[in-house]
């Protein structure tokens, strides 16, 4: 492969046309002319963030190791940062849970839904143990 070059964000957002298509992921530029009509997900989802920074939206959609691959075949450059360019959205490190914007970890709906269960088999199997027990008396 060639030597990659560095590109400024302003260069890449003149890239932003179906016949003319630059993204930006994890500060790489990527050249997404060629791709745009067989992409999976189809040419406006490409085109909405077409010349500039994709890397939220690319990772939100949870893309496969394969299109990890074609995107790496696509590759022109790294991008320059400048004064006054906009900010990357911190992304969260993989294999760390996400936190609440509180700071606090929630269980989610899972414990309860696990207590729940619970609870209610142990009151069914006290009414059958009840019932059980008064046709008994009744014989």
């Amino acid at each position: 492969m060639s030597e990659t070059k560095g590109l400024t964000y302003s260069e890449v957002s003149g890239h932003s046309s179906k016949k003319d298509l630059y993204l930006v992921v994890h500060d790489k530029v990527y050249n997404a002319t060629t791709f745009i009509d067989e992409h999976p997900g189809g040419e406006e989802v490409l085109l909405d963030v077409g010349g500039q920074d994709a890397t939220e939206a690319f990772e939100d959609v949870g893309h496969s190791d394969e299109a990890r691959e074609i995107l790496q075949g696509l590759l022109v450059g790294d991008l320059k940062r400048q004064p006054g360019d906009p900010s990357p959205k911190p992304q969260p490190v993989a294999g760390t849970p996400a936190t609440s914007s509180t700071g606090t970890e929630s269980t989610g709906f899972g414990v309860g839904l696990y207590a729940v269960v619970l609870i209610g088999g142990a009151l069914a199997f006290g009414a059958y143990k009840y019932l059980q027990s008064q046709g008994a008396e009744q014989k």
